[in-house]
C-alpha cells in the first residue's frame, strides 16, 4: 500500500478493464503491476495458450510488414520515481515549425511539400453537394450461400476471384477505404494540442477508429478497376479532401492523398486475402503516413490483420488483432497499442484495446484503452513509485457515432458512408461513383449488376492482354538488337498511374506512391478531356 499526497487518502488496487468505468470524472488511482487478467496493463504471455485464435498466419504476415517494434504493454519500471505534470507532457509544439527541422527524402521530394498547408486550400469553396443524402435503397432480400460458392478456393487469394455482387455492398475498396476519415475531428484536436504526447494520443484514437465499421458490416466492396479513382471534397464541411487511385491491379493496390490547411494524410494501401475453410484472412501491407504542419510531427502506423469467421455455417463477424504501433519520427515519441484476440475463454468483453503513449525514452506517459467498436479513452500517468503507478481521470477520446434509423436495411451504412456514392457534378471519369454496376446494385437489381461487373472485369482482362502482347514485341525487338524499338515498346505497354507516383519512403525504406499534384486543377479547370483517360467504365 502507498499513501498518495496527491489526494490525502490511501489507495491501492488494480486498474479497472475499460468496461468498469466510463469517461467522466473518476477518481485517481494506483496500479500495481501484478499479474492480473482483467487489467489492460497486464501482460500476455500467459494468455497465449488459452487464445482463441485459428487464424495463425496472420501474426507472422503482420509482424513482417508493421512499421516500428512493438513492446510489451505494460508500464516501464525505473530506479526512482518519475513525476510527469500533465500540462507538459511531450515536446512543446511551438508556434510555428522551421523547415530545416522537418523530415524529408530528398530536396526533390515530393513528401517534402506535405509538410505544408496547400497554398489557396480554402479560397473559394462551397459545398459540391446542397443538401446530401444520408440513406441508400435498401437491399433487397436475396440470398447465395457463401460457402456453395467459395467451397472450391481454399487457400486462393480472395482479390483473384470474381465474387457475386450478392455478397457485397454497393461501394468500391476506395470508398471504403475512405471511411476511415470519418472521425477526422480527432485530426483537427491533434493539430490544436500544445504537447506531442496529447497529440499522439489522438492520432491513435484515430487510427482506432477506422475498425468501428467491420465489427457490424461485413459485405464486401466492389473490387477497384485499374486507373479508377475516387476524390471526396468536403472542404465546406469539414476542411479536407482526399484522393484514390487505383494503381496496380495484381497486386490490387491503391494510393491516397488528404489535404487539409493542418494537417496532410497520405497511404498506399495493399490487401492480400486467403480462404482458410473457417475463415477468411485479410492482410494488409502498407503504412499510413501523417503530418501536422504546425508542430512538424510525421507520424506513421500500420493496419491491422481481419479475420473473418463462420464462412460455413451461422453468421459472419469480424475480429480485428494484433498490435499497432503510432510512430512520431520527429520527437521519438510512440503509442502503442493491442488489439486483444477474440478468446472463447474469457468472460471479459471482447473487442478490448489496451496501450500506452511513450515519450521519446521509452516511458509511458499516457494509458490509452477502450474498444474498437465503441469508444476510446486515455488517462495521464501521473507519477511511478517502484511497481505502482498513480493516473488521472480516464476522459474519452472517440465514441462510434449512432447509425440512421434502418441502417440495418442499408447495409449498414453511417451517414457518411451513405454520401460516398452520391454522384457530384465535374468528377473524374474515372470516379468510383460512374461505374455502372455498382450503381445499379443500389437500385437493387443484382442479377443486372453481375452482368455489367462481368462485362467490365472482361474488358480490364483484355486491356493486360494487349500491354502483355506489347511487351512480348518489346522482348522480340530487342532480341533482335532493335533497343531504340524496344525502349518505346516496353514505354507503351507499362502502365502508369495518372496521379501517383513512386518516391523512396525512409521510413518503411520502400518505395511509395505518393501524389503528383494537378488533380484537383484539372477539375476546376474541367480539363479531363485532355489526358486522353482510359474509358474503364465501358461496357
Amino acid at each position: 500500500r502507498i499513501k498518495d499526497t496527491t489526494i490525502k487518502k490511501e489507495v491501492s488496487f488494480n486498474l479497472p478493464s475499460p468496461e468498469c468505468s466510463q469517461s467522466g470524472d473518476t477518481p485517481h488511482i494506483i496500479v500495481t503491476n501484478e499479474i492480473d487478467r482483467s487489467s489492460p496493463l497486464s501482460g500476455d504471455e500467459d494468455d497465449e495458450d488459452e487464445q482463441f485464435y485459428d487464424a495463425m498466419e496472420a501474426s507472422d504476415m503482420q509482424e513482417k510488414h508493421q512499421m516500428g517494434t512493438s513492446k510489451q504493454l505494460s508500464h516501464k519500471r525505473t530506479e526512482s520515481t518519475v513525476s510527469v505534470n500533465e500540462s507538459q507532457l511531450g515536446t512543446p509544439i511551438p508556434e510555428s515549425v522551421s523547415m530545416e527541422n522537418l523530415p524529408a527524402t530528398s530536396p526533390n521530394s515530393r513528401m517534402m511539400t506535405f509538410t505544408r498547408a496547400v497554398p489557396g486550400l480554402m479560397d473559394n469553396v462551397s459545398p459540391t453537394i446542397q443538401n446530401r443524402r444520408t440513406s441508400v435503397t435498401p437491399r433487397p432480400n436475396v440470398r447465395l450461400s457463401l460457402w456453395g460458392f467459395v467451397k472450391n478456393c481454399i487457400g486462393k487469394d480472395l482479390s483473384k476471384i470474381p465474387l457475386p455482387v450478392h455478397f457485397g455492398e454497393p461501394l468500391s475498396f476506395l470508398q471504403r477505404i475512405a471511411e476511415d476519415i470519418t472521425y477526422y475531428k480527432l485530426l483537427d484536436e491533434a493539430a490544436a494540442c500544445t504537447n506531442t504526447i496529447d497529440e499522439i494520443t489522438r492520432v491513435a484514437a484515430f487510427a482506432v477508429s477506422a475498425y468501428e465499421s467491420p465489427a457490424i458490416r461485413v459485405y464486401k466492396p466492389f473490387n477497384p478497376l485499374l486507373g479508377e479513382t475516387f476524390e471526396l471534397d468536403r472542404r465546406a464541411e469539414c476542411g479536407f479532401r482526399l484522393l484514390f487511385e487505383q494503381v496496380s491491379h495484381h497486386p490490387p493496390m491503391l494510393a491516397m492523398h488528404a489535404e487539409h490547411k493542418e494537417w496532410t494524410f497520405w497511404q498506399e494501401f495493399t490487401l492480400a486475402s486467403k480462404f482458410r475453410g473457417k475463415y477468411i484472412q485479410c492482410f494488409p501491407i502498407g503504412c499510413m503516413h501523417l503530418v501536422f504542419h504546425r508542430s512538424g510531427s510525421h507520424y506513421t502506423w500500420n493496419k491491422l490483420v481481419v479475420t473473418i469467421h463462420n464462412i460455413i455455417v451461422g453468421k459472419l463477424w469480424v475480429d480485428n488483432s494484433g498490435d499497432m504501433n503510432i510512430v512520431n519520427h520527429t520527437t521519438g515519441e510512440k503509442c502503442e497499442l493491442k488489439f486483444q484476440s477474440y478468446s472463447y475463454f474469457t468472460r471479459e468483453r471482447q473487442r478490448k484495446v489496451t496501450g500506452h503513449s511513450l515519450d521519446k525514452h521509452g516511458i509511458p506517459q499516457m494509458i490509452v484503452r477502450g474498444y474498437w467498436d465503441e469508444y476510446i479513452e486515455y488517462a495521464p500517468i501521473i507519477s511511478t513509485e517502484g511497481k505502482d503507478v498513480l493516473t488521472g481521470s480516464f476522459k474519452e477520446l472517440w465514441r462510434v457515432g449512432q447509425r440512421p434509423p434502418g441502417a440495418e436495411k442499408m447495409y449498414y451504412f453511417s451517414e457518411f458512408t451513405a454520401s460516398l456514392n452520391e454522384i457530384e457534378d465535374g468528377i473524374a471519369p474515372t470516379d468510383s461513383r460512374l461505374r455502372p454496376d455498382q450503381h445499379v446494385m443500389e437500385g437493387g437489381d443484382f442479377d443486372e449488376a453481375n452482368r455489367l461487373k462481368a462485362l467490365l472485369e472482361e474488358k480490364q482482362r483484355e486491356r493486360r492482354r494487349k500491354r502483355e502482347a506489347i511487351q512480348v514485341q518489346a522482348a522480340e525487338a530487342a532480341s533482335l538488337g532493335n533497343h531504340e524499338e524496344a525502349k518505346r515498346l516496353e514505354k507503351e505497354a507499362a502502365y502508369t498511374p495518372t496521379w501517383f507516383h513512386k518516391e523512396f519512403d525512409p521510413y518503411s525504406n520502400t518505395l511509395l506512391y505518393v501524389y503528383n499534384g494537378g488533380y484537383w486543377e484539372c477539375k476546376e479547370k474541367r480539363e479531363w478531356m485532355k489526358l486522353s483517360l482510359t474509358d474503364i467504365f465501358e461496357t
